[in-house]
């Protein structure tokens, strides 16, 4: 019944009043020990004068307690500044019994009420001791009587610094989950086998399957800010292989107003690997940059573009028109910003290769500013379908791009693709003829054409992250093309963001190269998503290697012997400075690329492979092309060898 009782108040927030109560009741009965102290616990005093000293500390100790509110704070949460109230109000009582019992002495008021001054000062000191300590043993019987020693988890925290300290306070505060911290694991020397808040440090070599079953540890939580990504997957790697949980705590920047919630630290993802800083979009330039601008989105309805419209929304734009010929997605991105209240869109479903309805859409909303991301992406798709890649990557992209000339848009921003780098497949091509298009525009208007150029995203439809996962939820295999390849990664978020910004440094022709940091093998990748699943390689899942697929190469890059990078005022963004182009050669190119039938995919890739002589087929039934000599090449001086 007791334990009850205890268990309702202090589960329900003990009532303020009842905290004043006992406060007084223990203020009375420290002034009668001090009594007992300052005569050595012989009852030599007047015990009559305590019927007059009694009334006047409890009335001080009522007006110094009201005054300062020191039993106003939820006692199981107690912390250092409940104590310093404690300390303030008992300090004002002391000041207080001083003050009256030196008007007593000097009014000779009553002989009785005449407290000496070694009493008030044990009285002082007997109370912050006692008050302090009474808060704190009603926080640990909450502890006591909450969770009755029945922990749902025991974690261990990584990282003993001052993230994993804040890590600490926030789960032992949280006894909802029930969950008990066993110790840290650091690296640091200086901090292993030393204790903190009672707590063994641990050498993260010292932890292995043995030490997880030996110690009953269900999960580790990693809590270390600024930690470089090639760190954290050497943590993760070996995290992994040990049979617990693994939990992050998120960056300080995605706290919520600036404090961690227990419900924050969630289970590590592959997003989480990349240790990539997203750009604050709160920046004076940007909102410069796009208000009262009508901004024209082509492949609106896909991963980049989609991302594009999410945060130029939200930038006070005067109209946002957005293009793609994908009507289900596309209805889905319009539901969605109906939803955000988002009145200033307006979807169009069309095609960017029909010269007419593009037409149509540029003289209605006369466009300030466009962002091309209509485009095929997918390579080994592109290269069996090469006649679809140059109509959309190539005829598309002129069709949209003239269009912006000859309405005199402001800016005009292409999203291009690291593997128009010396292309070994029918779509880099295709992409690095878009993107000598755009160097050629920049002449013969007052429209800026600005090309963004950045590898693989993570989450992208058609992606290996959404492949992986439904290869894992399916019981695998994964599948990996071969165990050399690697690619670069970015999140879609920081892709957009980086092309926004792009947009409002460019100038004539540039082309803006983001900084995709190291790259990545998909093969280790795919073990990483295994261990993360909760499941063992290869003993629940296995890898399997199916070989490159047609136009794969196994290694993607940014720039060529023949581009050097210029820097920005943005780290991540570099500019590629870019070879003359025979604009007119070029031209003359695109024509007989229109003019071809859809029949004849050799005479495409050829033709092609002229335009772009360091188009180099790899895996792909077009590589006997590249032994023939061309009878009549086209001499374009291209800026990519």
């Amino acid at each position: 019944m007791i334990k009850r009782i205890l268990k309702f108040l202090i589960k329900n927030n003990t009532p303020r009043w009842m905290v004043l109560l006992i406060d007084i009741y223990l203020v009375i009965n420290t002034f009668v020990f001090a009594y007992l102290i300052r005569f050595n616990f012989k009852l030599d005093f007047e015990k009559p004068q305590l019927i007059f000293q009694g009334p006047l500390v409890v009335t001080v100790a009522l007006i110094s307690f009201l005054t300062v509110g020191s039993y106003k704070g939820i006692i199981r949460r107690t912390g250092s500044r409940d104590a310093f109230n404690v300390l303030m109000a008992n300090l004002l009582l002391m000041i207080l019994l001083i003050g009256v019992v030196t008007c007593n002495h000097y009014f000779n008021i009553n002989a009785g009420l005449n407290i000496p001054l070694s009493i008030i000062v044990i009285h002082f000191l007997l109370n912050v001791v006692l008050l302090i300590a009474s808060r704190n043993l009603f926080k640990l019987a909450y502890e006591f009587l909450i969770t009755d020693y029945k922990f749902s988890e025991r974690v261990m925290i990584y990282g003993a610094g001052q993230a994993g300290m804040i890590t600490y306070t926030i789960l032992k505060e949280d006894k909802k989950n029930k969950i008990q911290i066993y110790g840290f694991i650091d690296d640091n020397k200086r901090l292993i086998g030393k204790k903190i808040n009672g707590l063994c440090v641990s050498d993260a070599k010292d932890i292995t399957p043995d030490f997880i079953a030996d110690k009953q540890i269900d999960t580790i939580i990693i809590s270390i800010q600024h930690i470089k990504s090639s760190r954290l997957i050497e943590i993760v790697d070996k995290l992994s292989l040990l049979p617990i949980k693994i939990k992050i705590v998120p960056p300080v920047k995605d706290w919520i107003n600036n404090s961690l919630n227990a419900h924050q630290i969630k289970p590590i993802k592959i997003e989480d690997l990349l240790g990539r800083e997203k750009i604050n979009l709160n920046n004076p330039i940007l909102k410069k940059e796009f208000n009262n601008k009508t901004i024209l989105i082509t492949g609106a309805a896909g991963s980049i573009g989609s991302e594009i419209t999410r945060q130029i929304v939200n930038l006070k734009c005067k109209k946002v028109i957005l293009i793609d010929q994908a009507e289900s997605e596309l209805y889905n991105l319009q539901q969605y910003l109906e939803q955000k209240n988002i009145e200033n869109s307006m979807a169009i479903v069309t095609d960017v290769r029909n010269k007419a309805r593009v037409r149509e859409v540029f003289k209605t909303y006369q466009p300030d500013i466009v962002f091309h991301a209509a485009a095929y992406k997918h390579v080994p798709l592109m290269e069996v379908n090469p006649y679809e890649a140059v109509h959309a990557n190539i005829l598309g992209t002129k069709i949209v791009s003239d269009m912006a000339l000859e309405y005199g848009v402001e800016k005009f921003v292409m999203i291009s693709t690291d593997k128009a780098v010396n292309p070994t497949n029918v779509m880099g091509a295709t992409k690095r003829v878009a993107e000598m298009y755009m160097n050629c525009l920049n002449t013969e208007g007052k429209t800026k054409f600005i090309t963004t150029r950045f590898g693989n995203v993570l989450g992208s439809n058609g992606s290996v992250i959404p492949l992986f996962k439904n290869q894992i939820e399916n019981g695998g295999p994964l599948t990996v093309t071969h165990k050399d390849i690697t690619r670069y990664f970015m999140t879609i978020p920081e892709a957009c963001q980086l092309v926004l910004e792009a947009g409002t440094m460019g100038n004539v022709g540039e082309l803006f190269v983001f900084d995709m940091g190291a790259s990545m093998k998909i093969y280790d990748l795919a073990k990483n998503m295994i261990h993360l699943s909760g499941l063992k390689f290869p003993e629940d899942i296995a890898i399997k290697i199916t070989g490159l697929r047609p136009g794969e190469k196994l290694y993607e890059e940014l720039l060529t012997d023949s581009e050097k990078n210029g820097s920005t005022y943005n780290d991540k963004i570099k500019i590629a400075k870019q070879s003359p182009i025979d604009c007119d050669m070029l031209r003359r190119g695109i024509s007989d690329l229109a003019a071809l039938k859809n029949n004849d995919d050799t005479a495409l890739v050829m033709l092609l492979k002229q335009i772009v002589p360091e188009y180099i087929s790899n895996n792909s039934v077009f590589e006997s092309l590249d032994k023939k000599q061309c009878s009549v090449p086209i001499a374009i001086g291209s800026s990519i060898q």
